[in-house]
């Protein structure tokens, strides 16, 4: 076959990279190898690529838990959108955390993390990190004294999400970055609120990224998976944690993922359009008691969103409508367009009603034609007192 490139720029990437017609058919798009395990022609063939996949050679198949070729296509794909040297894809977003805590943590360990997290991260570093005695260290990530000086000579890892879940705080990684490493520390980035078409966290000073590539990566919400990226030193420890625990990926759903990266930018730069719209006609509606979206002057991380991601705030927003709880159900309970689902990412709008919130309201904003959603928003405020 003749000798193929995958591009230079962003969107090109994410259309070719890691991805080529298959060698022996000819396929244009990249098969799903569904197959547990793998044929070889002599016990010393076998003996090799088994030797060379437990050193964590992720192009060594012998048994899909380890490896596989359309999970490989998928973690190229998205080690070169990262610009990470490599990536290991895994069966969920919480299996991509789960593996890299573990990776790279130890009894008598510490971390320091964001004291706003995602719920079942949050578990994690609740219940499961303490019974393994590795210390936990929660600390508003957007206080850089704080940060400081909660990094002691017995932390290992400090992990922080990009945009927070769910009041959309946005750490200045680059500065966390540059406090984590002066004291050794590794630095993990939740990247799954905004995605690598709007901020590449390896770019501003962070050792490793990864993602709930159920969410923007795919953008279909019709697999669930995860995805960790960055140097090869650090990513085999994650893989080899990845295997042991069980947590491969599905290659259905790693071809799945595959095909909904390639529309990323495209999707990313959509949302982030209509989740400006939305802010903005939420922020001026006297039944809106406040908004928080990084793009909206008013947000307490604006600058620091500006500075990280250009003018595309990403797609998700934060609301209070007025009357708490009532308001909240009255609001989410009428619309007709939108959605109340968990998920976010979508090229649906989702809505999330969060009660245990006091009655705030998430919506990872799809892309839909703004008038519609805007409609349909209008709909929902109609019964809030």
């Amino acid at each position: 076959m003749r000798e193929r490139t995958h591009g230079k720029g962003f969107a090109t990437r994410a259309i070719h990279a890691g991805e080529g017609p298959d060698p022996v058919t000819h396929a244009h798009n990249t098969p799903i190898y569904a197959t547990a395990t793998f044929a070889f022609d002599t016990a010393a063939e076998k003996e090799a690529a088994v030797d060379r996949a437990l050193e964590w050679d992720p192009t060594s198949y012998f048994y899909s838990r380890t490896g596989n070729p359309t999970n490989r296509a998928l973690e190229e794909k998205i080690a070169s959108l990262e610009g990470a040297e490599d990536c290991v894809v895994s069966a969920s977003g919480m299996a991509a955390v789960s593996a890299t805590l573990f990776a790279h943590l130890g009894a008598g360990d510490d971390v320091v993390l964001g004291d706003e997290l995602f719920a079942i991260t949050r578990v994690l570093w609740e219940e499961d990190l303490p019974r393994r005695n590795i210390g936990v260290t929660p600390v508003d990530m957007s206080d850089l004294a704080a940060v400081e000086g909660a990094i002691t000579d017995t932390t290992r890892v400090l992990f922080l999400e990009t945009s927070t879940n769910p009041r959309l705080r946005m750490p200045n990684i680059d500065a966390i970055a540059d406090i984590a490493h002066r004291r050794g520390v590794i630095v993990v980035a939740d990247n799954t609120f905004l995605g690598p078409a709007l901020l590449r966290p390896l770019e501003h000073g962070a050792d490793v990224v990864l993602h709930a590539a159920t969410k923007y990566l795919s953008g279909h919400g019709d697999a669930v998976s995860g995805v960790v990226s960055g140097p090869k030193r650090l990513i085999d420890p994650i893989r080899k944690q990845t295997d042991t625990f069980g947590q491969a990926a599905s290659p259905f759903n790693s071809f799945l993922v595959l095909r909904g990266v390639r529309t990323l930018p495209l999707r990313s730069g959509k949302g982030s359009e209509n989740a400006m719209g939305l802010a903005r006609f939420l922020e001026a509606d006297p039944r809106v008691d406040w908004v928080r979206y990084p793009g909206l002057p008013a947000h307490p991380d604006h600058g620091v969103a500006t500075r990280q991601l250009g003018e595309r705030y990403g797609a998700m927003l934060t609301f209070q409508p007025r009357g708490g709880l009532e308001g909240m159900a009255a609001f989410t309970d009428h619309l007709r367009l939108c959605d109340i689902g968990v998920s976010l990412g979508d090229v649906f709008t989702l809505v999330y009603p969060r009660p245990k919130d006091g009655g705030i309201i998430r919506v990872s904003v799809g892309c839909e034609d703004l008038d519609d959603l805007v409609e349909d928003f209008t709909l929902g405020l109609s019964f809030v007192g």
